[in-house]
């Protein structure tokens, strides 16, 4: 036994301290309170943090990385020397570079492994977008090169907000998102302004003879400042400092194009052509630099400065004249493509601001609290009656289900993820579905302890018949989640990570975890006997001769809600859709609707759709209003106005451009229809063509129906819902799939009985886990439902429509057109099986020849 399990047993501890590790710290600690409890500092330094303090306090500074960062550059401090375990390179003299260094890597190590996104600790998050007609006439690598410059720039003009961890990165070739968490529209009006402002390209004369390494840093010229320049050479790191004159020499308005080039020999180069006046400039600021290289002895350097980042600062040895200049060294191609994009200036373009996701402080605490207790709750529920049906066994598997979340979350933490409000569906609803293949695995060993067999023969004939169903399960379940991270953006990209390592974690904990704890407790002799409830015993239900009523009336239904899905056609899309504003309010008394409305026609704010929203369990109730394109802080100075004592407080503002809600309407349709085609293929090679159209007509079903109901009670549809979508076409295939392996696997052992009696027997001997799963599954999204808000709440609403339709239709939708479609002949089914079983009479036929 335990050389058998020890491999086990290994890799099981290895995987949960690595998860663990993953975790440390879990949580967030400020700045401030890190440095105070956590770093051994001297007394200066503490003295240095209370001023700090200090000017946080007095509100001159928002907070202490901002602080200490001006007090260490006005006052010339170099914090690296209270801090000697952050290593720097001893080239760097730049005590601004040193310092913005240290405090990176300060409040780096401050902040929790696992991430949080906006919607959990509160920011602000935007999508710019190039104009196009900026572009034109550049090639596609040329602008990914200006994208990537651009967003290096913008990334250095964050680092002055002192914002831990911004996200800013390139989506498509002419976009860029950023997201700055704990940072407030609010409070921080012009943040987007500063960030999105053109670039400034300067060329500025170095000193011709000093450098801050040949005198002391506290004796700059006048007119000078310290600039470092820094390069990167494979592994090495080198910076120089040097003393750059504050006033430009000319700007980057006198450059044409500038381009990457070889010369005869082979080494790469930067070529430049100005304009006519800009060549005149360059030619005035050479030959002064030549003239006073003739009176010194020394060699003058023109500095290259972009954004206010030192980029190169080539000698200049002669006047350069005639309108074009070279600038030449030992670079590699990637170093003169850099400086070719530097001196192109890649910001010195308008910027439009697409989309726009603010969520104050009080919002972002409100989803904490309402999230964890829906999280907790649903997570209390389905363990508890996983304890008290299964008894021992759920104890295993509460067991295994908790190296299911630890391995997740380490995961989520160690690839760097964003865990969001969905991300939390995500998690608790991964964690009920994860209880299917537990269930699964408990069933199956009851029929192999029902058919006479010792409890370790069950233990190993039940995981063993129970290893396809569950693996065909979760590999379409990936399918969609594949779909979700490749179409989509932000939240929907998120849970479909957060699925996809859900399912790796589900077949870990229940195929590894679930079957090593099984085997030592029988194999020592702990476990004698696995008792287990029971609702339903050797049922018989004839299935397939209810499926005409069945399948017209939940059509009828289907259509149903397709035709108010058509009547509101024009009302069911969110602004993620349609594009808009939505600002989201905290208030003290409630207004009416209808005075909503009637104040914002009279300050011309246009239509506007409001509703309250009050979660069944508790927490902060809001109002959201939906309004036309940039018209969302119109709409809260009019509501201000007009209803001073409702004590109206923007706590939240979501702004989409129209260009960017068509976008994701369609790529919401691609993911659909995708996700379908995906899960056709890989049924219908994995079983049979006849099982994969059963199994896409009942999902589409179950998407119809969930849509339609969920618009019938009045929801509208957001980009997260997109993602929930696709997760009821993942939870409706795995229902089905169940059903299906089962029916395969009863076609193998009854060669004798006809195709309907397979169906229903196959469906009446899996009814019991089909049902204790839906209801598992239903606990969490319940759960999710009553005690969270927001996006959660529409997101559960739409799992508790889906579970129920999936279950409804895996026996009375996709079996039923399984058998239609082979005409209710089992050797119609047989002769499109990989394998024909083979009959004992044809194998005594054969015998006899």
């Amino acid at each position: 036994m335990a050389s058998k399990n020890l491999w086990k047993i290994i890799f099981i501890t290895i995987i949960a301290f690595w998860a663990a590790l993953n975790l440390i710290p879990y949580q967030d600690t400020p700045l401030g309170e890190y440095l105070e409890e956590e770093v051994v500092s001297t007394p200066e330094f503490a003295e240095v943090l209370s001023r700090a303090e200090q000017l946080v306090e007095s509100g001159e500074h928002s907070g202490i990385y901002v602080a200490l960062r001006q007090i260490g550059e006005e006052e010339k401090i170099d914090l690296s020397k209270f801090f000697p375990e952050i290593k720097l390179e001893d080239s760097l003299t730049n005590i601004k570079r040193r310092n913005d260094l240290v405090l990176n890597e300060l409040l780096r190590l401050s902040k929790s492994k696992l991430r949080f996104g906006l919607d959990l600790k509160g920011g602000v998050a935007f999508t710019m977008e190039i104009d196009a007609s900026e572009t034109l006439g550049r090639s596609t690598f040329e602008q990914e090169e200006d994208l990537s410059k651009a967003i290096q720039i913008i990334r250095t003009r964050v680092n002055a907000f002192g914002v831990s961890e911004p996200i800013i990165r390139a989506v498509g070739n002419n976009r860029i998102e950023v997201q700055l968490a704990e940072l407030s529209l609010k409070d921080n009006p012009t943040v987007i302004d500063d960030l999105k402002k053109p670039a400034r390209l300067d060329f500025k004369l170095v000193h011709p003879s000093l450098t801050p390494v040949s005198g002391a840093v506290n004796d700059i010229p006048p007119g000078y400042e310290i600039m470092t320049l820094e390069t990167e050479r494979g592994n090495e790191f080198y910076a120089e400092d040097l003393f750059v004159k504050r006033i430009p020499e000319m700007t980057g308005e006198s450059v044409k194009e500038a381009y990457p080039s070889t010369d005869e020999f082979g080494s790469y180069r930067v070529l430049l052509k100005f304009t006519g006046e800009g060549s005149d400039r360059f030619g005035d600021v050479t030959q002064s630099i030549k003239e006073n290289n003739e009176r010194t002895g020394r060699v003058g350097r023109l500095a290259i400065v972009l954004d206010g980042t030192l980029y190169s600062a080539p000698t200049v040895r002669e006047a350069i004249l005639g309108g074009s200049a070279e600038i030449s060294g030992s670079f590699s191609q990637r170093e003169a493509i850099d400086l070719a994009n530097v001196l192109n200036n890649p910001l010195d373009v308008s910027l439009e601001v697409m989309e726009i996701n603010d969520v104050g402080p009080s919002l972002a605490q409100d989803a904490i609290s309402s999230g964890l207790r829906a999280s907790i709750i649903g997570a209390i529920l389905v363990l508890g009656f996983m304890l008290l049906y299964f008894r021992v066994g759920g104890v295993v598997s509460l067991i295994a289900l908790s190296v299911n979340l630890l391995f997740l979350l380490g995961v989520l933490s160690s690839f760097g993820a964003t865990l969001t409000l969905p991300g939390i569906a995500g998690i608790v609803l991964t964690v009920g579905m994860a209880v299917d293949a537990n269930i699964l695995i408990f069933e199956r060993i009851r029929e192999e302890l029902n058919s006479g067999k010792s409890l370790i023969a069950s233990l190993h004939g039940g995981f063993d018949k129970v290893l396809s169903t569950i693996l065909d399960a979760n590999l379409t379940t990936l399918i969609t989640s594949g779909v979700m991270i490749f179409f989509g953006t932000g939240p929907v990209k998120g849970f479909g990570i957060t699925l996809a390592i859900g399912v790796f974690a589900t077949v870990f904990s229940a195929l590894i975890v679930n079957r090593l704890l099984l085997d030592l407790l029988i194999e020592s002799g702990t476990l004698k006997k696995l008792s287990m409830g029971s609702i339903i015993k050797n049922s018989s239900i004839d299935f397939l001769k209810h499926r005409k009523p069945a399948f017209i009336a939940s059509w009828i239904i289907v259509l149903i809600g397709i035709s108010v899905v058509v009547a509101r056609w024009d009302t069911i899309f969110g602004i993620d859709f349609i594009g808009g504003d939505e600002v989201t309010l905290s208030f003290q008394e409630e207004v009416d609707v209808s005075d909503i409305r009637a104040a914002a026609e009279k300050h011309e704010v246009g239509e506007v759709i409001p509703v309250y929203h009050e979660q069944l369990g508790g927490g902060l109730a809001v109002l959201k209003v939906q309004t036309k394109v940039e018209q969302g802080s119109k709409l809260v100075e009019a509501l201000q106005t007009e209803f001073a004592s409702a004590g109206f407080d923007e706590i939240g503002q979501t702004h989409i451009g129209p260009t960017i809600g068509k976008e994701i309407l369609r790529n919401a349709f691609w993911a659909i229809g995708i996700s379908l085609i995906g899960i056709l293929l890989y049924v219908a090679l994995r079983f049979e063509f006849g099982y994969g159209i059963g199994a896409v007509v009942a999902t589409v079903h179950d998407i119809c129906m969930t849509i339609g109901l969920f618009v019938l009670l009045g929801y509208q549809f957001t980009a997260p819902m997109v993602a929930a979508i696709l997760l009821i076409a993942g939870y409706s295939l795995n229902d089905t799939i169940v059903v299906f392996d089962r029916i395969r696997e009863e076609l193998s052992l009854k060669p004798t009985m006809t195709l309907r009696d397979v169906v229903n027997f196959a469906i009446n001997r899996v009814l019991s886990r089909s049902l204790l799963t839906s209801f598992t599954t239903l606990l969490a999204a319940v759960s999710l439902f009553v005690y969270a808000g927001g996006v959660i709440e529409a997101i559960s609403l739409t799992f508790i429509i889906g579970i129920l339709t999936g279950t409804f239709s895996s026996i009375f939708i996709a079996s039923p057109v399984f058998f239609w479609w082979h005409k209710g002949d089992r050797h119609h089914v047989e002769s499109s099986h990989d394998i024909t079983p083979k009959y004992d009479w044809e194998a005594s036929t054969k015998a006899s020849k």
